[in-house]
């Protein structure tokens, strides 16, 4: 088996001295503009009056941090629904191109480029005006969760079957000379270590599902942005807003970072 290693290492080779002072350098001088930039903001809301206590005086009220958390419990429902609908129907377009028949194949392949193909947006409109059309009653919820996890469906399948055809073939024989079934390889040896190789691509699209259920206004789903341009109604206060909602966005990013190590570190079966 391969010895514990970062996840990360196994993309980037250790950087040289030059290498690192050059990126020292670079990360100085990335910090220094960031603040000069972030100053000169400020400044331009203060002239402007944007840090006016009645942008902001409103976030103090109970109401207000309620109805941000109501929209923020909406967003973590729909983003975490939409990841696993989106892994299981990835993983089964990924088993039919890995391990199914010819017909299986082929339905996969094209099933994943359609779905690569076709904006997010196309989706959410189809489930929103034509599926109740087909006679199809479905809820704010899955109007949004279900097309937003098909849309990354595709791309999702291509990176956990690009993790698999990277594990090296020796491993599919020795499980096999061990007695091992072909499923039983392919669950036990092969997908798990695939997985951990495709972390850092698979977490980007996990990020992506988080952004793309932002469309949800589109569908009247009480989701963060959708309440966040409820307040910028009531209020007219487009800038602290966005702003708040921005730095909640970040957060849960984080967290779905964090959490997606966590889990990949568990089925890969790390210590």
């Amino acid at each position: 088996m391969r010895p514990q290693t970062d996840i990360l290492s196994l993309l980037y080779e250790e950087p040289g001295p030059k290498t690192k002072r050059f990126i020292r350098i670079g990360s100085i001088a990335s910090v220094f503009l960031f603040v000069l930039i972030a100053v000169l903001v400020v400044r331009q809301f203060w002239v402007t009056g944007q840090l006016s206590a009645r942008y902001w005086a409103f976030f103090a009220k109970w109401t207000t941090c309620r109805f941000i958390l109501q929209g923020v419990l909406g967003t973590v429902r729909a983003t975490f629904s939409a990841i696993l609908i989106c892994l299981g129907i990835g993983f089964v377009m990924m088993f039919s191109r890995v391990r199914g028949g010819l017909v299986a194949q082929k339905i996969s392949f094209a099933l994943t480029e359609f779905t690569r193909g076709v904006p997010t947006l196309l989706f959410i409109y189809f489930f929103f005006f034509v599926i109740p059309l087909l006679g199809f009653k479905l809820s704010a919820f899955w109007k949004i969760t279900l097309p937003v996890a098909i849309s990354a469906s595709g791309a999702t399948a291509e990176v956990l079957r690009s993790g698999v055809n990277a594990v090296s073939k020796g491993q599919r024989e020795a499980a096999l000379s061990l007695g091992f079934s072909e499923n039983r390889t392919f669950f036990k040896i092969i997908f798990p270590q695939g997985f951990r190789f495709v972390i850092p691509s698979l977490i980007s699209e996990l990020v992506i599902i988080l952004k793309d259920t932002t469309f949800a206004y589109i569908v009247s789903y009480n989701d963060l942005m959708q309440n966040a341009m409820v307040l910028i109604s009531n209020h007219d206060a487009m800038l602290s807003v966005y702003l708040v909602a921005a730095i909640i966005y970040i957060i849960i990013n984080y967290l779905l970072h964090r959490l997606s190590l966590f889990l990949a570190k568990q089925i890969g079966g790390s210590k």
